[in-house]
């Protein structure tokens, strides 16, 4: 098992060293299916950049993506199909021009969206985009009136209430629902056809939101707070539109992106449209450069990134190759870390609101963000400069901002969230918006709080009785399921959040045989293959409980081992069973492979990081060759 083990980490650390960049970076791809390929040609053929090399691209990676059934997953075991992403990609496929409704294909597209509701089944997000480019009519009131930006963070919901990347896509989607803007193009297609709703000829194609009783008096209450406004309605409603278009022109990153995020770039160029900016605005020019910027090949296909995970990539690969042992690696190594330095974020950004008191420090996901630090990067590249802070000047500022800004991030509660403190009103959850929870709000989390309190304990020098890692522990421990699992929101799911969570209890001193831990090592074990490894569907985060995915996949695996090898003096037998698993699939390829790994929405938004299964099987090998080899 030795020697195996160090031949499959110098299989990997090879394939790595292969795979860096000149920067010191690793940009393997952020990929997340077809959406912002389809968006991206919809974007083009309603400006009218008629860039066609592109656009055939994208056409011919979303055909190949169709399922026999006429339809288009998000993920293996998905079912026959998702209604959502077959009408889009049925909408940009028609907008492309390179397809027609009379093609075999579109036709059976065609039939599988009116067979499972038609448009006006599809997610609410995907609704909003077919009303601004004329699809579907907007509907006669928003649940957000764009006067909410006025209201002040003490008023019981504001727009400061929504979570960072919330507030990235409701601010344009505030503009154009107020103005109902939509723009068509000569081109555009003709989707009527794909209507279901019966309802009053002046309503059957408009977009609609669960009208509850809950919602309504919210609303009223957000009613009563814009009359409160001093100054007539014209002159309230022309400074909220002023004030929601600064917002967005105050974020736009140096490529031109709005934060940094496609969805929120391609709503900004809507709203600025519908504010009279002309389609070639250089704003606008350089915000459809910085999504094209995004572009990235995978399997000889193009596709558009929604953002580039560089900074998450290089410090995760950065801390797996450390922990591997491999000094012979520090040219590597240090290209990587200069790279994270030059990362670090020495803006105020809008995590400020709610954290006054704390300077800049953070990391953020990717190389194209400079404003919007979140815990998890920042916790990662700590990880991987740690063992340089004690001889370098550079690295010990950096260090200590980041320390600082992380520690000044943790939730009232005691966990950690990934953008903003204390972002997770229960106001916000009445809203009439679909994953209004996942959109939204940013809670604490099992995965965010597991690996802060993982890092705080293993590379600071925090006592465990500080203040900090007792809360953050016991927030860990009054959040695990009942079948000892705990839900990571970040990742596929309860093996992810189960990982990060033992992972972090270890490090903070909680002994292998406390009943919490026990519950958690009995539980992944209950749900190990046959063949030694893990895996679980994306099922899970839909369902809110573990679905397996009845195949193994190496990210699954090298978590649930990890997480053993952590609460275990010796290897056990799963344990040794999860490790041959690892080393007899490092080079294996199926549709596991492609498997997403991660989510952003739950049951709309999936990420298959196509770092992870060289990262973490790193980690997991890395980590039992350190705590085993000497009893071998």
């Amino acid at each position: 098992m030795k020697s195996r083990i160090s031949a499959g980490i110098n299989q990997l650390i090879e394939k790595l060293q292969q795979d860096q960049s000149p920067n010191g970076s690793w940009d393997y791809p952020f990929e997340t299916g077809i959406s912002t390929d389809c968006y991206m040609i919809i974007l083009l053929r309603t400006l009218e950049i008629h860039d066609e090399i592109l656009i055939k691209q994208l056409t011919d990676r979303i055909i190949s993506k169709q399922e026999k059934t006429g339809a288009w997953k998000l993920y293996y075991d998905e079912g026959e199909g998702n209604i959502t992403a077959t009408a889009e990609a049925y909408y940009a496929l028609l907008y492309s021009g390179y397809y027609r409704k009379q093609d075999l294909r579109l036709k059976k597209a065609r039939q599988y969206i009116l067979a499972n509701g038609g448009l006006d089944n599809v997610h609410l997000l995907t609704k909003l985009m077919l009303a601004m480019t004329g699809q579907l009519k907007w509907p006669a009131r928003f649940p957000l009136p764009i006067e909410l930006i006025l209201l002040p963070p003490t008023f019981p919901i504001n727009f400061y209430s929504f979570s960072v990347f919330g507030r990235a896509n409701m601010a344009p989607i505030m503009i154009l629902a107020d103005r109902k803007y939509c723009l068509r193009s000569k081109d555009s297609p003709d989707l009527s056809d794909l209507l279901t709703r019966k309802h009053d000829h002046s309503d059957n194609d408009s977009v609609h939101f669960h009208n509850t009783e809950e919602w309504r008096s919210l609303y009223e209450t957000i009613e009563k707070g814009i009359k409160c406004l001093i100054g007539l309605p014209s002159y309230i409603h022309k400074l909220a539109t002023e004030q929601t278009k600064q917002y967005m022109l105050a974020r736009i990153e140096p490529n031109g992106t709005f934060l940094g995020y496609f969805s929120s770039t391609f709503l900004m160029i809507f709203a600025l449209l519908s504010l009279g900016y002309s389609k070639k605005d250089p704003i606008i020019i350089k915000a459809v450069k910085g999504l094209k910027s995004m572009k990235c090949e995978i399997n000889g296909q193009t596709h558009i990134q929604y953002t580039n995970a560089a900074v998450w990539n290089t410090s995760l690969i950065s801390y797996a190759i450390q922990e591997a042992g491999l000094s012979t690696k520090k040219q590597m190594l240090e290209r990587a870390n200069n790279y994270l330095l030059s990362q670090q974020h020495y803006k105020y950004g809008d995590w400020i609101i709610h954290n006054p008191s704390s300077f800049p420090g953070g990391w953020g996901f990717s190389d194209n963000n400079t404003l919007h630090p979140d815990v998890d990067d920042t916790t990662a590249s700590l990880r991987a400069i740690a063992r340089n802070v004690q001889n370098a000047p550079n690295y010990r500022q950096s260090w200590d901002r980041g320390v600082m800004w992380a520690l000044s991030m943790q939730n009232d509660d005691g966990g950690w969230p990934a953008f903003e403190k204390n972002t997770n009103s229960r106001l916000v959850k009445m809203l009439p918006i679909d994953k209004a929870e996942f959109l939204l709000t940013d809670p604490s989390s099992a995965d965010l709080t597991g690996r802060t309190l993982e890092f705080l304990c293993s590379c600071t020098n925090l006592s465990k009785n500080h203040e900090a890692i007792k809360n953050g522990m016991n927030w860990l421990l009054r959040n695990q399921e009942k079948d000892g699992s705990w839900y990571g929101r970040w990742g596929i799911c309860y093996i992810y959040g189960t990982w990060a969570a033992i992972t972090g209890l270890r490090s903070a001193a909680v002994g292998e045989t406390h009943h919490s831990v026990r519950a958690a090592s009995v539980w992944l074990l209950s749900i190990q293959n046959p063949d030694g490894g893990w895996g679980e569907s994306c099922k899970s985060d839909s369902k809110q409980s573990y679905i397996p995915l009845k195949a193994s996949t190496l990210t699954h695996t090298a978590w649930a081992v990890d997480a053993l090898i952590a609460v275990s003096d010796k290897p056990t037998k799963a344990i040794n069973a999860g490790i041959n698993y690892l080393l007899n699939h490092l080079h294996h390829k199926d549709w596991t492979t492609d498997y997403p790994k991660g989510q952003g929405m739950a049951g709309d938004f999936y990420i298959h990081y196509h770092s992870y299964r060289f990262i973490f099987s790193l980690l997991a090998l890395a980590h039992y060759q350190n705590k085993y080899h000497t009893r071998q």
